[in-house]
């Protein structure tokens, strides 16, 4: 770990509240575990594309937005497989 990490129960209760922005900002209906599922992995898949470009969020606030952005990213590419298969 790196001193931009944070702790696994500080990832959970922010990444429940990353994937609760996230569900609101894209009109979805999540669970809460759901929530927390989308805003800890998005967080994830988002601090390795933004990495990617050079870009780096450290803390709470920095995990937060990512998380948000990771998180509807995925509903979008969710939504986006669902519709191929219908």
């Amino acid at each position: 770990m790196n001193e931009n990490s944070i702790g696994w129960l500080t990832a959970l209760i922010v990444g429940a509240f990353a994937g609760w922005i996230a569900e609101q900002l894209m009109k979805s209906e999540q669970g809460l575990f759901m929530n927390i599922l989308l805003g800890v992995i998005g967080a994830a898949v988002a601090n390795g594309l933004l990495a990617i470009l050079g870009i780096s969020f450290g803390g709470v606030i920095g995990y937060l937005i990512a998380g948000v952005i990771g998180a509807c990213l995925l509903i979008g590419l969710s939504r986006m497989l669902r519709g191929r298969r219908a």
